[in-house]
């Protein structure tokens, strides 16, 4: 089989975050960084507090928008009363993607061992539009990012990707 050609994506990146602004949003602005770094456009940035409506409302105009095929966020995965970003999200979604979530532990366990429970990131798609929610650490962004994320949205990687699924994400 021949060399796939690399797809340019439209990646909007969502800070969930009480006290975070654009001049300390260290994850947000990593997850911008890489988003460019492998070859895709960040479509828009933005930061929300931790409240499940203002969450929902904002994942909820990125997926109706046709023009953003990825949602990432960062924080609001914990288990305290302020993190609701699994229950703001996971009623949006049409399909779930469990693996995301249990291939992230498996990876986070390398480093903080079984602190990694504590972690609910998940993942999904909605309206065609693929979702990954993920903790607000900069190292937990920078793992998901670096050794999950950015290969399932590489056209060229081999066996399978999340891309090339794509045009078959709205299929009734």
């Amino acid at each position: 089989m021949g060399e796939r050609e690399f797809i340019e994506l439209n990646i909007a990146v969502l800070t969930i975050s009480d006290t975070r602004t654009e001049a300390d949003d260290k994850s947000g602005a990593l997850l911008v960084e890489r988003v460019r770094k492998a070859g895709h456009r960040v479509a828009d940035k933005r930061i929300v507090t931790d409240d499940v409506y203002r969450i929902r409302a904002v994942v909820s105009e990125w997926i109706a928008a046709d023009s953003i095929q990825v949602v990432v966020s960062t924080g609001g995965t914990g288990v305290t009363g302020r993190d609701g970003t699994p229950e703001a999200v996971q009623p949006l979604l049409d399909k779930e993607i469990p693996g995301f979530g249990e291939v992230f532990r498996v990876l986070s366990y390398e480093d903080i061992k079984t602190s990694t429970l504590q972690s609910r990131a998940v993942s999904g798609v909605a309206n065609g539009t693929y979702i990954f929610c993920l903790p607000g650490s900069t190292g937990a962004c920078r793992d998901a990012w670096d050794k999950i994320i950015e290969d399932q949205l590489d056209m060229r990687t081999r066996p399978c990707n999340l891309v090339e699924l794509m045009p078959r994400l709205l299929e009734g």
